[in-house]
């Protein structure tokens, strides 16, 4: 994917993920799911990885190589990294406690809303600039995936929009299910 692409796909994963929590009624919206984090809360979670991100990708390119060194394998596509990541939460893996959000009140949830996609475009300015050959130079870590290219990590971060998307809709739907069950008084 070329850092346009990539650019294009951040701004419509992160959006999607938006619509999808403001469509909710409004007590859905900050009220825990199916014994899980709110919507709200996987916004929070969302920001926290995004503004950390910015953070990173902000630093001047010879920090990163003297810091984190240079990539010592062939960088992973889309589906290769979207795999990796399945496979660790599989075995386990679970959010640094930095990563876990705070609950949201429902006023929060507007100024939320605009630090994700101000991050966002942060990011999609920044991807849409660099060469591929920069995205595949230099490396930063992720708490779960270790040392990832820039390409990496703007991939994982399209993927992680989606990926609390789908849990967002799982819970919701989970939680009305078993709202609408027959009481066996």
């Amino acid at each position: 994917m070329t850092g346009q692409a990539i650019a294009e796909r951040l701004r419509a994963t992160h959006h999607a993920l938006i619509a999808t929590v403001s469509a909710l009624p409004e007590g859905t919206r900050t009220a825990p799911a199916n014994g899980k984090w709110s919507p709200a809360q996987h916004l929070e979670h969302i920001r926290i990885g995004l503004a950390l991100t910015n953070k990173a990708l902000g630093l001047p390119p010879i920090l990163l190589r003297w810091r984190f060194g240079t990539p010592n394998r062939p960088g992973r596509d889309y589906d290769a990294l979207v795999a990796r990541y399945r496979e660790k939460l599989s075995a386990g893996g679970r959010a640094p406690s930095r990563f876990v959000p705070k609950q949201v009140d429902e006023n929060g949830l507007k100024d939320l809303q605009a630090a994700i996609t101000e991050h966002v475009e942060i990011l999609a300015r920044r991807s849409g600039r660099w060469s591929d050959r920069r995205m595949d130079s230099y490396l930063v870590p992720h708490p779960l995936l270790g040392k990832l290219t820039l390409r990496e990590l703007l991939y994982f971060t399209c993927y992680h929009a989606e990926h609390h998307q789908a849990l967002i809709e799982r819970d919701v739907n989970a939680d009305q299910a078993n709202t609408s069950l027959p009481s066996n008084r």
